[in-house]
């Protein structure tokens, strides 16, 4: 026959990961929001850092949805 215990069995609980391991990884995902926010938001026209429409009409429906005026 089988025992049945009562009481739980402790489960050991994950180690912290350090902020010196996470801290590059969250730079570069800051780094990468910032840098798809000025190509949805702002490059176009005067402000464009790639001469031509294609990275406007690339994200030209994104930036719609995000509610930034482009016409």
């Amino acid at each position: 026959m089988a025992s049945i215990s009562a009481l739980p069995t402790p489960v050991a609980a994950p180690a912290p990961i350090p902020l010196r391991q996470i801290l590059p990884w969250a730079t570069f995902g800051v780094v990468l929001a910032v840098v798809l926010l000025y190509f949805v938001g702002a490059e176009q026209g005067i402000t464009s850092v790639i001469a031509g429409e294609t990275v406007h009409e690339f994200v030209h429906d994104g930036r719609h949805l995000l509610g930034f005026p482009c016409h």
